[in-house]
């Protein structure tokens, strides 16, 4: 929870529904003196998909290589998928090409709450 804080990101979500969460999902955690520092899941159906979410360094780590390690390590864990993919703000694009990810002008993200 205080990684999700330090990022900004997803203040109504519930301690109880992360580790739900956790439970069903590829997930690497990176940890410094008992503390979260990195984090990244993949969600997937396990043979021909798979999504890549909450890549979150904390602030203090951030463009040390925690966040292409973690990546890294997903798409290993990865690389029977056919399909992997994410979304992400305009200004990390750079960051994913890094790791052969291609922007797509023909797709469209639509969200629903």
């Amino acid at each position: 929870m205080k990684l999700y804080k330090d990022a900004g990101w997803w203040e109504e979500r519930k301690e109880q529904d992360i580790e739900e969460m956790l439970k069903r999902e590829i997930s690497i955690g990176v940890w410094k003196e008992g503390t979260l520092i990195g984090f990244a899941r993949a969600i997937t159906d396990g043979n021909f998909r798979a999504y890549i979410e909450d890549v979150v360094i904390h602030q203090a780590y951030q463009k040390s290589g925690i966040g292409k390690n973690l990546v890294s390590k997903l798409l290993d864990e990865l690389s029977h998928i056919d399909v992997i993919s994410l979304f992400c703000e305009e200004h990390l694009i750079p960051f994913y090409k890094k790791n052969n990810f291609k922007y797509s002008k023909k797709q469209f993200v639509l969200h629903r709450k």
